[in-house]
């Protein structure tokens, strides 16, 4: 799940074994990497014990980068620490209760929320702010907000946090917050470059002109990220634009875990999976427009809350295609195991697909866009059951081509290539191995101490 150093990769050109510690190593502030080491077992159970880690993240749920945040807090308490998860709220409407409801399966020691109080909301800070929010600049607006919350008391009077870890660079003034006085390092998981969605976000809402630009809101997300020790990417592309961009700080690339979904017998559905963003709406909108009058009539299940975003945004194609959303679906394991195929029908979008993740998992035949692959650092026309189509006649024919024949045995999905590839790069026990690779560093030498020595 990680990259191997280049020295490493010259001994194994010619034939040697290199022997690579697992542990982080930076040089020149360039991403080197941690070899995940079956013979260190950094990722054993326990390997942290002993440490607090504090978890921080938006308030958010039914999307991919919620299963990042549940990956991150099953391996940190997997490797034996103890885990304090911090939600942050993105909105004043949000509120501890709705949030907890809906993200009962977020495993911490602690559970808490940080939202925003009356009295932190009637600011001229924040006014200006969502003045800026009106011309699209939601960088200026996330970080103001992030900013104002009112951290709990769990945080606040917490005795230990040994490692903090941040996601997305708008929640660094609540982890910098959090941290106050204490020794700890902060590692930040960038998700994805914020700014090239925040511009692609603009289309899907009404701005004022002028629409803030890509160079104003990219400053913000730099300027955040600088507090971070670590910066952490899940993109092997946005892992190289980011070295570039800030070359004075301490990168990794670490490919994000999800839990997978059970390779079941197979079936005759042929799926697509879809949380409601405006990427997927994207992309949806391009089938049904495009590939489904191609279909011949082939029946097409689409699952998941994407079904909000067509009620509101294109009511004429949902009514068309009304009876194909199915709608959000508590348990994926069993469409997922019925599929005859899954599909990737990505035409924009920016860091990794988790859904891609999920769905190379499953080990069912897969159709795709190549973009759905994005940032994985590998050619998915390596793989025998992905089919690739570049233009929406090829998609339709794949998708053909699937309901005319026969159904793909369970022993065949769980040594499919799409499989092995999801168990070498996106299982939890690789994730552990490469999270616990670089927080032991960190954990071992706290930011103040590293400070003073410089």
């Amino acid at each position: 799940a990680v990259l191997v150093p280049r020295a490493a990769r010259r001994d194994r050109s010619r034939g040697a074994r290199p022997q690579i510690a697992a542990i982080a190593v930076f040089m020149d502030n360039r991403t080197l990497a941690v070899s995940p080491s079956a013979d260190r077992g950094l990722g054993r159970a326990g390997a942290l014990a002993g440490s607090s880690v504090l978890l921080v993240h938006p308030a958010w749920h039914s999307c991919g980068s919620y299963k990042v945040f549940l990956a991150q807090a099953r391996a940190y308490r997997a490797l034996g620490a103890r885990l304090i998860a911090l939600a942050i709220a993105d909105s004043p409407l949000q509120t501890q209760a709705s949030y907890f409801a809906a993200t009962g399966d977020l495993e911490a020691d602690t559970r808490c929320f940080a939202g925003l109080a009356p009295r932190r909301v009637l600011s001229s800070a924040l006014l200006r702010a969502g003045m800026d929010w009106l011309h699209g600049n939601y960088a200026t607006m996330l970080v103001e907000l992030a900013r104002r919350v009112s951290l709990p008391a769990e945080v606040l009077d917490e005795p230990r946090i040994d490692l903090i870890h941040c996601n997305h660079f708008f929640c660094m003034p609540a982890a910098l917050s959090a941290r106050g006085g204490r020794a700890c390092r902060i590692v930040l998981d960038t998700h994805d470059l914020q700014a090239a969605q925040f511009k692609f976000r603009q289309a899907a809402f009404p701005t004022v002109p002028p629409r803030a630009s890509y160079e104003t809101m990219l400053g913000i997300e730099l300027a955040a990220m600088r507090g971070a020790d670590l910066l952490v990417h899940l993109n092997a592309e946005e892992a190289a634009i980011f070295e570039r961009l800030l070359p004075e700080k301490k990168h990794a690339l670490v490919f994000p875990s999800v839990e997978p979904v059970k390779a079941g017998r197979g079936g005759a559905d042929i799926i697509i999976v879809a949380s409601a963003n405006y990427p997927n709406f994207r992309g949806l909108s391009w089938f049904l427009e495009e590939v489904a009058p191609r279909l011949g009539g082939v029946p097409v299940k689409i699952i998941g809350n994407i079904d909000r975003e067509f009620r509101r945004r294109a009511p004429r194609l949902f009514r068309e295609y009304a009876a194909i959303f199915q709608g959000y679906a508590e348990d994926l394991n069993e469409a997922y195991g019925r599929s005859a195929a899954v599909l990737l029908p990505a035409t924009e979008g920016y860091g990794i697909s988790i859904k891609t993740i999920e769905a190379l998992s499953s080990g069912a035949p897969l159709i795709a866009t190549r973009l759905a692959f994005r940032g994985m650092g590998i050619d998915p026309a390596s793989l025998s059951n992905v089919t690739l189509a570049s233009d929406a006649a090829a998609f339709a024919a794949a998708i053909r081509a699937v309901a005319e024949g026969s159904r793909t045995p369970s022993e065949d999905r769980m040594t499919s290539d799409t499989r092995r590839l999801y168990e070498r790069l996106f299982c939890p026990a690789a994730y552990r191995e490469a999270l616990a690779a670089r927080a032991l560093p960190l954990l071992e030498t706290p930011a103040r101490e590293a400070d003073d020595a410089s």
